[in-house]
């Protein structure tokens, strides 16, 4: 091992900052040790009762114990252990009541950080200015020191030896400091490291997370790609129809301005939610419903889609959870249509009194279907699914059916 190898620990910065966790423990236990010398004095004076004394140090140990085994020293240790001893440790779950096992783990490291810091300060204020005392004589400054004062075999009259001594004693204490602070480090994440409930509860925040990215995902994915499928057939044939036909390019115009509206109000509302700090609520954009289904299969007819629809039953007193799937089913449908199928579309939408009967059919463009089943049908099947649906999307000779079965969420009714 190299000279630099053997110094390193000494002059690292981390072991520094552990130094300070560690001076951190043995503040924590001064109050601790001065009431331990309150309670060794008070037993040892005779005209205190025993009984009295026995029973106010057990009224003090209770006391003294309780932050131990609190939920909040827990969370301070562990935001000290994440910044001096540079342990990615997260942070409690909050609402979620700590286990026994869990305040026993803490209760130990607290503890075990009390009484190794509180051996950390006394050899820093006790052996530090002794080997400071024994350096500075050595470079002939006066300390104050006579012949007569003497700490065990050491004494001014052997400079060489107190000198060593001193240097012996801070570089132990480095050293100490070091171990300690990297034992330290090591233990943390099994002391305070979370309890299986709190990854549970971890993990449950994380898929919800991850369900309500892939839910706004898919609202972009219908809003947006239903608005530029519509945009670009309508620009090509306006194109195609500029000459011959200029009011039908004018409406052709018409159909994207109000499409590519529709679109950015969709895309500023996700990016509303995306963007929210959690300070204030994100914007609520209206959702569309199969209430506006008329307007859709009007938009997608102006795009030069024909499309056959038929309505039966109450949609309107379908839920708003299952109005609002319906009708992005029913867009990413006819966006499918549009930009794989070939000729016209069938769209029928039935309202049973079990919930909601979806189905489009139209021609295979190329014999094919969308390649690779496409994330719009990727989609389709993720909201069937969340609803407890069932949905069938393939080809039926050569044609494109799609079939969606909706049942009324629970806890809601028509």
């Amino acid at each position: 091992m190299t000279v630099a190898g053997v110094v390193r620990p000494l002059v690292r910065g981390s072991t520094w900052r552990r130094g300070v966790f560690l001076l951190l423990g043995g503040v924590l236990a001064l109050p601790y040790a001065l009431l331990a010398a309150t309670f060794v004095q008070l037993l040892g004076n005779d005209g205190v009762p025993r009984p009295v004394g026995f029973g106010l140090l057990l009224v003090g140990a209770a006391i003294a114990a309780v932050p131990v085994f609190l939920a909040g020293s827990r969370a301070l240790e562990i935001a000290a252990a994440r910044a001096l001893l540079a342990v990615d440790l997260p942070d409690p779950a909050v609402g979620h009541r700590v286990d026994r096992e869990t305040r026993l783990r803490a209760a130990l490291w607290i503890a075990l950080h009390l009484v190794s810091g509180g051996l950390v300060l006394f050899a820093a204020i006790s052996a530090f200015p002794m080997a400071l005392v024994f350096l500075a004589g050595q470079l002939g400054l006066d300390t104050g020191a006579t012949a007569g004062d003497t700490i065990g075999s050491l004494s001014p009259d052997n400079p060489v030896a107190a000198a060593l001594a001193g240097v012996a004693v801070l570089v132990a204490l480095g050293y100490a400091v070091a171990g300690l602070g990297a034992l330290a480090a090591s233990m943390a994440p099994v002391l305070l490291g979370p309890s299986q409930g709190e990854r549970i509860a971890a993990l449950e925040v994380r898929a919800a997370r991850l369900a309500e990215r892939n839910r706004l995902a898919r609202e972009l994915h219908d809003s947006v790609g239903h608005a530029l499928t519509v945009a670009t057939l309508q620009a090509g044939a306006a194109r195609e129809l500029l000459d011959a036909d200029p009011e039908f390019t004018r409406r052709a115009l018409r159909a994207i301005e109000e499409t590519s509206r529709h679109a950015m109000d969709d895309l500023d509302h996700v990016l509303g939610l995306l963007r929210e700090s959690g300070e204030e609520p994100a914007p609520i954009a209206p959702q569309r419903t199969l209430g506006q289904l008329d307007r859709l299969v009007a938009d997608t007819r102006a795009a030069g889609l024909q499309v056959d629809a038929q309505v039966s039953g109450a949609v309107a007193e379908l839920p708003a959870a299952l109005s609002r799937e319906g009708y992005r089913i029913v867009q990413e449908g006819l966006t499918n249509a549009a930009r794989h199928g070939r000729g016209a579309v069938t769209l029928r939408v039935g309202v049973p009194p079990d919930g909601l009967e979806i189905e489009l059919v139209n021609g295979l463009r190329g014999g094919t279907g969308p390649r690779g089943g496409g994330r719009g049908l990727d989609g389709m099947r993720e909201r069937v699914l969340l609803l407890g649906g069932r949905l069938d999307a393939g080809p039926d000779g050569d044609r494109w059916r799609v079939r969606a079965s909706l049942p009324v969420p629970r806890g809601e009714s028509r």
